[in-house]
């Protein structure tokens, strides 16, 4: 037998199958169909539908009670991890991913941010904001917490009027030249 005929009948056969789902009808998202009773190619998500990477930890709208050093630690640590490169380590927008061209993010210390209640920094934190992605799946709610506190100390540290210091503070800050 000829080895070109097996070649020739299976290129035949090859080019003789079709690509059905290539080729079948359908609709666009948005477009009329009479596939479901509201006249829609797709459905509506069904009340009380939770997207997949929702965010459903219960969140209280401020810092947890006690804000020990310990927390304020771990919020410095995961804070010069993952905020520093842009807001940088002072907490003022100009961090070295600004540095190299990036847009600067909004200072903590600016009114706004001062005055913002913890909420606003848990929801930006989870959700992202502007140019900032969503830290949710990089922060767990506790860090997001521990990093809220420190951001608060951050802008107290700028703040702070010397005559509210405790004297040992203002003396240490008299010495200093």
């Amino acid at each position: 037998m000829n080895p070109r005929v097996p070649a020739l009948a299976l290129s035949l056969a090859l080019a003789a199958c079709e690509q059905r789902m290539a080729t079948m009808p359908r609709y666009d998202t948005y477009s009329a169909s009479p596939i479901f009773p509201n006249g829609a190619a797709a459905e509506s998500p069904v009340a009380g539908t939770v997207a997949r990477d929702d965010d459903l930890t219960a969140r209280p709208a401020t810092l947890p009670d006690r804000v020990d050093m310990a927390l304020l630690l771990r919020g410095q640590q995961r804070f010069d991890i993952f905020c520093a490169p842009c807001h940088s380590r002072l907490g003022d927008g100009d961090g070295m991913v600004v540095r190299r061209g990036f847009p600067r993010p909004p200072s903590f210390h600016a009114d706004a941010l001062r005055s913002a209640p913890d909420a606003h920094f848990y929801d930006v934190i989870t959700h992202g904001y502007g140019a900032m992605y969503s830290y949710a799946a990089r922060v767990p709610p506790a860090d997001r917490w521990a990093i809220i506190a420190y951001i608060r100390a951050l802008q107290l540290s700028q703040h702070t009027a010397a005559a509210d210091l405790p004297e040992a503070a203002r003396a240490a800050l008299a010495a200093q030249p």
